[in-house]
């Protein structure tokens, strides 16, 4: 599975990013995508997921600004950013399981079990 991350930029406080993540290899080896973000001095954080079902998890840290989807024909999984803070910079990592129950998890994960990673894209909101 190869997963590649893009639409990373620098913004100000109060505007948006749009990121992509395209999804590569077969299907049945991620069934869970999730979106994960990792700051200086902070530990890995899940911030959202969506497994194969179409079921979607968020962190309550960006419950109501940011919007996961997922197009499971094109194996894409984007992540709207709305109404962005200075603490939502970060570089933010696409990642891939096969466990769906890890999707319903990701709002607690530290992405420690997620097998497959992208290299990321950095956000940083001024």
């Amino acid at each position: 599975v190869q997963l590649v991350e893009s639409g990373g930029d620098s913004v100000q406080a109060g505007g948006s990013l749009r990121l992509s993540c395209v999804a590569s290899g077969p299907p049945h080896l991620h069934p869970c995508l999730g979106w994960f973000r990792l700051s200086p001095g902070k530990e890995r954080e899940g911030i959202a997921g969506v497994d194969s079902d179409g079921s979607i998890s968020y962190a309550d840290s960006v419950k109501g600004r940011f919007t996961v989807s997922r197009d499971h024909a094109k194996a894409t999984l984007d992540l709207e950013m709305n109404t962005l803070k200075p603490e939502d910079t970060a570089m933010y990592y696409c990642a891939a399981e096969t466990s769906t129950f890890l999707c319903a998890q990701i709002a607690t994960s530290t992405g420690a079990e997620f097998k497959y990673w992208g290299r990321g894209t950095q956000v940083t909101v001024s």
